[in-house]
């Protein structure tokens, strides 16, 4: 007999018994049984996400203050908003964690997994605190940054495209029909190809052409791993699509594939609009054109691994993200070298995200 699924969730909402042999990963319910294990995969991302842990502690931001002084003005706005930016953006991505994709993906595996990235969000929103702390030492500056979601036009923008996109899932307690169900796909994809993908990639490359001036040696340790733990985060996301494209194909029309591109193309105007107000007229080696360039580059990568035709044909235009990829950076600017990953050996394949 096999066995069967709780008739109610951790809500006390019931619901009719399904076998598990029957049990699609976006069927409602709370799915409590590990074994058998039903989708390995996502176990298996859980055991590798706590080899790579690390702490905000490990992170010297030290010299950092001295390479503050040393900015131009226009270098100087630029960070400013990229740590306005950086103040809100985790917060997002764990809300969506916890009110969406834990509630409505019905598998103790990748529940496993998803309680790993929520306590590697606060790990990511610790930094971002301490760097604000470090980099904004006056109060209400600091306080400006915190409210940049309210305050920062370019801000502000992203931050509505992500709720337009995302929040029409959250008052869902459950993924009765088709419609919901492509609901919360497109959440999913906006979490993880747009917001997780893209934005914070984005925002990645900032701190890159820093770290290739030799600048702000802190900020680009501590945001190499969190660009490793947000590319472990984007593959997760995807396996969870390519999952659902399997079990239920018919969600994967003309249709959905329209809303993916237009919203691709959404999130790189919203990202352009943040590049216009960080770069300004332009700053040596970043400019809104070649963040443009990046930005399409990026979204087509996207595009081709959810399975959909690629619509810009950019190349990405900067060099000094060939260093991406790049696990430790500190034997690269002589500093002393920090363990990141804990009893795991080998390297990272980033799949040629930029």
């Amino acid at each position: 007999m096999p066995a069967r699924h709780p008739t109610t969730d951790p809500g006390g909402r019931r619901f009719a018994p399904i076998a598990m042999t029957d049990q699609n990963l976006l069927d409602p319910g709370f799915e409590l049984t590990l074994r058998p294990m039903r989708y390995p995969d996502f176990y298996e991302r859980y055991r590798d996400a706590i080899k790579n842990t690390w702490t905000v502690e490990e992170v010297d931001l030290h010299s950092d203050v001295a390479d503050l002084a040393k900015l131009t003005p226009g270098e100087q706005h630029l960070i400013g908003r990229l740590v306005a930016f950086f103040a809100t953006g985790d917060s997002i991505v764990a809300n969506n964690l916890v009110l969406t994709l834990y509630k409505h993906i019905n598998s103790p595996e990748a529940r496993l997994y998803l309680s790993r990235q929520l306590f590697e969000e606060a790990v990511h929103v610790q930094f971002y605190l301490t760097l604000l702390d470090t980099y904004l030492p006056d109060p209400e500056d600091r306080a400006a940054a915190f409210a940049a979601v309210e305050n920062i036009p370019s801000i502000r923008e992203k931050a509505e495209f992500c709720f337009k996109w995302m929040d029409s899932v959250e008052k869902l307690d459950r993924l009765e029909s088709r419609a919901d169900r492509r609901r919360f796909l497109l959440n999913l994809v906006c979490f993880a190809a747009c917001i997780e993908g893209l934005f914070f990639y984005g925002a990645f490359a900032y701190v890159y052409w820093f770290r290739s001036r030799g600048l702000l040696h802190g900020l680009a340790t501590g945001t190499n791993w969190v660009f490793r733990d947000e590319t472990m985060h984007m593959s997760f996301a995807f396996d969870v699509v390519d999952t659902v494209r399997k079990e239920e194909p018919d969600l994967f029309d003309d249709e959905l594939r329209e809303q993916v591109t237009d919203m691709l193309r959404e999130a790189v105007e919203a990202e352009l609009q943040f590049a216009r107000d960080l770069c300004g007229d332009g700053l040596p080696g970043m400019n809104t054109d070649s963040m443009r360039q990046y930005l399409e580059c990026v979204a087509d990568q996207r595009l081709t691994r959810l399975g959909f035709a690629p619509v810009h044909g950019s190349e990405n235009p900067f060099s000094f993200m060939e260093l991406q990829g790049v696990q430790e950076l500190t034997n690269f600017f002589e500093r002393r070298p920090s363990a990141y990953q804990v009893a795991v050996e080998g390297t990272v394949d980033l799949d040629e995200d930029f």
